[in-house]
């Protein structure tokens, strides 16, 4: 074998990674008659068959394997080389990092704000969604870091590291006078939580169940904001961190009470070879007992 294309090497390594012709296509900007045409060209120059029908799916034949396995490992390496060369843009550092829909943008700004110089050096790029789609980007070598509130998925990946910054318990709060002492309150009037699909959500609902309360859901939000601002207005009981405590009493409502029982995590994740990163660096040297203690002196101005 005189030469390998390394097109057909790289639309096979697509295919497989995305599950099918299709996927791989979108992805390419390709039609997959193009897609398939370059495979069995493929195919034909290694004198064997790459996939092999499984009802409707495409499954990786031993040869296929085995070409998997050193397709993946190349171009593993030539994104990082590129991750390394894109540190710099326009004299600038870049830095960018995803942050998991179902955290608090409040504390989320003070963890990034903590490393990120004043001088404009580096060029910080946010990118939210949520933490299954945070993931499949970072290993895409398309984020250099993530703040999530779990960090169970990055233990799939040997590749992808993690830390956990802190945590904080979680404090309920309603702009409606109530009669009971804290928890049996929150049977009083309806109660605005945090989506299910977050951690926080998930464990609201397991400690309701625990403390055998007979709780009246309203709503369920993504947005914290949007929580927080029909709280304001009356609308229900909300939650939120208890380290924003004094800044949501500052809206003119009632403290109902506070739990350790539920809280909210913070997690950074990163790839192996982003550890030499400035910023990843600082971050993971960084103490945040101050913050997530609620003493930041910024964050209660906020």
């Amino acid at each position: 074998m005189s030469h390998l294309n390394y097109n057909h090497l790289y639309y096979f390594w697509m295919v497989q990674k995305k599950g099918s012709v299709t996927k791989a296509a979108e992805t390419l900007c390709l039609t997959p008659q193009t897609v398939t045409g370059q495979i069995r060209a493929f195919e034909e120059r290694l004198n064997g068959s790459l996939f092999k029908r499984n009802g409707r799916r495409l499954e990786p034949t031993e040869l296929g394997e085995l070409v998997f396995r050193y397709a993946d490992r190349m171009f593993a390496l030539s994104y990082e080389m590129l991750d390394v060369l894109n540190y710099t843009k326009e004299n600038s550092l870049l830095f960018e990092v995803g942050i998991a829909d179902a955290l608090s943008k409040t504390l989320a700004s003070r963890v990034l704000m903590s490393v990120i110089p004043r001088d404009a050096s580096m060029q910080l790029a946010c990118y939210e969604a949520t933490h299954e789609h945070l993931m499949a980007r970072l290993r895409e070598h398309k984020l250099d870091m993530i703040l999530s509130d779990c960090a169970g998925e990055s233990l799939k990946y040997p590749e992808i590291l993690s830390k956990k910054l802190g945590e904080c318990g979680v404090a309920f709060f309603s702009a409606m006078p109530l009669t009971q002492p804290f928890p049996a309150c929150l049977e009083e009037a309806p109660i605005l939580l945090p989506s299910k699909r977050s951690s926080i959500g998930q464990q609201l609902y397991r400690w309701f169940d625990e403390k055998n309360l007979n709780v009246t859901i309203l709503g369920e939000f993504d947005d914290a904001a949007m929580m927080k601002a029909f709280g304001y207005f009356g609308r229900g009981i909300f939650v939120a961190p208890s380290i924003y405590q004094q800044d949501i009493l500052n809206h003119n409502v009632r403290l109902l009470g506070a739990t350790l029982d539920i809280k909210e995590e913070y997690h950074v994740m990163f790839a192996e070879r982003m550890i030499q990163h400035p910023a990843v660096k600082c971050l993971l040297e960084t103490d945040f007992e101050v913050l997530f203690a609620g003493y930041d002196v910024q964050l209660q101005k906020l």
